[in-house]
């Protein structure tokens, strides 16, 4: 039996579902294919750039970009605050500046997954992320719990808009820049594999459709329609309430070790297929922050030696981090055909013990 554990350094082109029209600007893919397959490479973790640590950093880069953009957002919201006194642009200006500052969160997560593994935390700190994930989640049920509760409010005690053209222009430039920022956040998070970060996206986008009820609540006021902005607003926290359904199940599933089937397919694929390996006994997958941890049993030909199994292991663990997106360890463990599985494991220890205890009660 043997045991092969990889961290992997380094993530080829592979393709996935999510990834094959995203670069974000780099290489495209047939050159990096072309100079991966030309140029000698290493595929030890210090030859090359962690991919979980370059994820990392594509995670900090939206967290800041799209901070930087809600709050232009929410400055040019606030100025028109103070030329038109409207309650409901504020209400949404507010609104923009909470949902910039879920970034620090993420932010704080991303930095922590970065840190290495210890003795304590064995697997590293990238569940930082699935706890910024609950925090995410908390702040989008606040919103719709405000939203609901604001346009109540607001339909037994209607307000006076005034300035309606800077309001309605207000509430076009929030919608914007929330959508912006909604779509880099989500196209990122999911490019990386953050669920957190998904997560926050869905709630910027919840922010954008909360500007639009501003733009509504204008066009109803222009018409005289008082009761506009209070329907609409009760309309927006329904929504909000369908986004944040999706954005818990999205971090319950994470934090339920819950994986993508096809991913798993994908992977005993890819074991089947390498020479020497009989069966797939048992195959895992889990997330860890970002990015992905296997853990798989095969069975090999008992008549191997241990420098054969080895290498068995060792190709197979290669493979699936060349195969699987977003896998950067594996734990490959062989067992031979003549006791395959794991449940042999308990009777094999225990015969071990039973002749190790007569050979030395035969020694006394």
């Amino acid at each position: 039996m043997n045991n092969h554990t990889h961290h992997h350094g380094h993530e080829d082109d592979h393709g996935h579902p999510d990834d094959h029209h995203d670069h974000d600007g780099r290489l495209p893919g047939w050159w990096h294919r072309l100079t991966h397959a030309v140029v000698p490479h290493s595929h030890d973790s210090r030859a090359k750039i962690d991919p979980a640590l370059e994820s990392s950093r594509d995670g900090l880069r939206a967290l800041w970009i799209s901070l930087v953009g809600l709050g232009i957002t929410a400055l040019a919201q606030a100025v028109i605050v103070v030329m038109s006194g409207s309650v409901a642009l504020l209400g949404d200006t507010l609104h923009n500046v909470a949902d910039a500052l879920t970034a620090v969160p993420l932010g704080i997560a991303f930095l922590l997954g970065r840190r290495a593994a210890t003795r304590a935390y064995t697997y590293g700190y990238g569940r930082a992320e699935d706890l910024a994930g609950i925090v995410i989640v908390v702040v989008i049920a606040g919103s719709a719990v405000a939203a609901g509760w604001t346009a109540l409010d607001r339909l037994l005690r209607p307000t006076e808009v005034t300035h309606l053209p800077w309001v309605a222009a207000a509430g076009l430039v929030g919608f914007a820049g929330n959508e912006m920022v909604a779509r880099y956040r989500i196209r990122v998070g999911r490019r990386i594999g953050s669920a957190a970060l998904v997560a926050d996206g869905l709630h910027a986008r919840t922010d954008g459709y909360t500007s639009l009820a501003v733009l509504a609540a204008a066009g109803g006021a222009a018409l005289g329609w008082r009761w506009a902005d209070p329907v609409v607003g009760l309309a927006i926290a329904v929504a909000i309430t369908f986004v944040l359904k999706d954005a818990a199940r999205e971090v319950y599933r994470r934090l339920m070790d819950a994986i993508d089937p096809d991913l798993v397919d994908q992977a005993e694929t890819t074991l089947r297929a390498v020479n020497g390996v009989q069966d797939v006994t048992a195959i895992r997958l889990r997330w860890i922050g970002h990015r992905l941890h296997a853990e798989a049993d095969l069975v090999v030909d008992a008549n191997l030696s241990l420098i054969s199994a080895h290498e068995i292991a060792a190709d197979a663990e290669h493979q699936l981090t060349h195969t699987v997106p977003r896998l950067t360890s594996a734990t490959v463990h062989t067992d031979p055909d003549s006791h395959p599985g794991g449940h042999h494991h308990t009777n094999l220890s225990h015969q071990r013990r039973h002749i190790a205890a007569g050979q030395a009660s035969q020694t006394r």
